[in-house]
């Protein structure tokens, strides 16, 4: 039993492989048919609940190990790939921190499937949702749970295309794919971001290990400032802090429970986390640790003042949310990291069964919402700057989406004028000669291959198509009959002898 408990750490792979076999199992049994109709949801629901549900039990056995004997703290379990300077690994970190935010994301993820079993009962996409929500659960369990920068970004993209199909789970609705567009696009600045510190990472210190990028000592001020700002853009990318707080009013586009999971509870803490993962990098450069205080300040102010306008429920829970986020990055900033953990774990509880309640929490409080206070009516200017979000959205748009725009029909302009003509399409050819209208070319690479044609065929007329007497046909008599005439040497019995002579000859 002693032998089991020790090598329960070593399990903890199964955390995010068991959402991960749930994905592939219900998405096998919607390619085949086999989930249509209310009777095939209890199936869904229940499989994703018993993923979910399979990896609390097993956190909640090594945390109990973690208290009688310690953390079990960095366990390497495979080799990924790498070269001679850097390695990658298959590596997890059982550490007071990971334990206690993966306990509770699993707890959270169980609950809400439990939820969402009966919330979205009879929706046309309920097996769609219950998939994607599973893939969420395994990514950002890898984001808590890995040992390595690394594994820990791959996570951190399945937690981004997780969110851009709940974001978008009403496709047949422009603005939700047009949020989900605009989320997924935001994000991808802070993954820039992500990928230089690991590049960075690599190249200066071997490696992608947390526990080598808490080795500070080993680089230069300067260079742990480049590397440390790499992981900052992505973690107020991923928590929404300014300048990238746009996108976060839009992805409550998706149902309630995906809202609750994704944007009250985990994943938008998910750059907090980073950032109390990677504390001992950032003590070593406190102008970043300022630089946090000052985001999480600006962003703190903009929600406040964006929160006091909102009308509807899930607005107001999400600018409650981003200010509360913002004054996490403020105490990591001040090196309070303690703090901000219970911080991170008492909010995400209390918001999680605030957003649950979001459908019904005007009917609970049979109240009209509060207007905005008197002092903020008065002042027109401020309250329009309230109202309008500080234009970031606009601003967005201005920056990001009309420069994207414009570059894709510059490019779409390139390959309708030029390249379609180089190259050619499909079905758009023309006859190369009048009396041969089957033969048809379009483009650069088809007149060539035409003209090959032509030329091949012109040979084969030549040689084997002009009938009796052609010369192919010559070449091939006059060859035959010196190969006849071969055969009849060999045949005779004194040829026959000198060519086994020689044969003796030369392997003597």
């Amino acid at each position: 039993m002693s032998a089991l408990l020790n090598h329960l750490p070593n399990w903890v792979w199964l955390v995010p492989a068991l959402p991960l076999l749930v994905v592939v199992i219900n998405g096998a049994r919607v390619l085949l048919g086999l989930a249509s109709g209310d009777a095939a949801e209890p199936l869904t629901a229940r499989l994703s609940s018993l993923a979910a549900f399979g990896g609390l039990v097993l956190l909640l056995a090594i945390d109990g190990l973690a208290l009688l004997h310690g953390a079990p703290g960095h366990r390497r379990l495979g080799h990924w790939f790498g070269t001679g300077n850097w390695e990658a690994t298959f590596s997890f970190m059982l550490d007071p921190l990971s334990l206690t935010m993966g306990t509770l994301t699993a707890l959270i993820g169980w609950l809400v499937i439990r939820f969402s079993a009966n919330y979205l009962h009879r929706e046309a996409g309920f097996h769609r949702f219950f998939i994607a929500l599973s893939f969420f659960l395994a990514g950002i369990q890898l984001v808590l749970l890995a040992g390595n920068g690394l594994l820990a970004f791959v996570g951190w993209e399945m937690c981004g295309v997780s969110s851009f199909l709940l974001i978008g789970y009403a496709w047949h609705r422009p603005v939700a794919t047009g949020n989900a567009l605009f989320a997924f696009i935001t994000n991808r600045g802070g993954d820039a971001g992500f990928l230089l510190g690991l590049g960075l990472a690599a190249t200066w210190l071997g490696g992608f290990e947390w526990t080598a990028l808490s080795q500070a000592s080993k680089i230069s001020v300067v260079n742990d400032r480049l590397l440390v700002i790499g992981f900052v853009i992505a973690a107020l990318a991923k928590s929404a802090q300014l300048p990238f707080s746009a996108w976060i009013s839009r992805a409550l586009e998706g149902p309630t429970p995906s809202s609750a999971i994704f944007y009250g509870a985990v994943m938008i803490h998910a750059g907090v986390y980073l950032m109390l993962r990677l504390e001992p990098l950032l003590v070593q450069v406190p102008d970043v640790m300022f630089g946090l205080v000052v985001a999480g300040l600006l962003t703190a102010i903009y929600a406040w003042l964006c929160g006091l306008v909102q009308t509807d429920v899930k607005s107001a829970l999400i600018f409650a949310t981003l200010f509360q986020v913002s004054l996490m990055f403020v105490a990591i900033g001040l090196g309070w990291t303690t703090l901000a953990l219970v911080h991170l774990c008492l909010h995400a509880a209390w918001r999680i069964w605030q957003f649950l309640l979001a459908p019904s929490w005007l009917a609970i409080t049979r109240d009209r919402p509060p207007p905005p206070p008197a002092w903020l009516r008065h002042n027109q200017l401020l309250y329009t700057i309230a109202l309008q979000r500080f234009w970031l959205d606009k601003l967005s748009h201005t920056l990001l989406v009309e420069p994207t725009e414009s570059f894709s029909r510059d490019v779409r302009a390139l390959e309708e004028h030029f390249i379609d003509h180089a190259i050619g399409q499909p079905g758009q050819g023309k006859a190369v000669h009048a009396d041969r209208p089957l033969v048809v070319a379009d483009g650069l690479p088809g007149r060539v291959l035409a003209a090959v044609s032509d030329v091949l065929q012109h040979i084969e007329y030549r040689l084997l198509l002009r009938g009796k007497g052609g010369m192919a046909e010559k070449l091939m008599h006059r060859a035959g009959a010196y190969l006849r005439t071969l055969e009849h040497l060999l045949e005779q019995p004194r040829y026959l002898m000198m060519a086994v002579m020689a044969t003796f000859v030369v392997i003597l």
